[in-house]
């Protein structure tokens, strides 16, 4: 009789577990601000070897980033929207980019 009421309380911890989880998971999550991915687009381009050194404004409107500038070719310009992308919180690219060989 003893091992059933253990057994029972046992139960009853556990969908206590799993049911207020989720509760308080929500609360670590802060919004991610425009001006958080903006840095972060900015220093994924800055630290590639490739596009570092590309002449590139980065701008972010609601989670989507606005890329302007300049860059030597189509590779590099697939390549700096590639990297915005992978930034958390990025919802969408504007690629705006030029290429311009000089």
């Amino acid at each position: 009789m003893r091992l059933f009421s253990l057994i029972r309380l046992y139960g009853i911890a556990i969908l206590f577990a799993v049911l207020l989880t989720p509760l308080f998971a929500d609360k670590d999550k802060t919004p991610i601000t425009d001006d958080t991915i903006v840095d972060q687009v900015r220093v994924k381009i800055a630290d590639d070897s490739e596009v570092g050194g590309q002449p590139i404004q980065v701008d972010a409107h609601n989670g989507v980033v606005v890329l302007t500038g300049k860059v030597t070719n189509d590779k590099l310009k697939s390549k700096v929207e590639k990297l915005a992308k992978k930034v958390k919180g990025v919802t969408g690219v504007d690629d705006r980019l030029v290429i311009s060989p000089e």
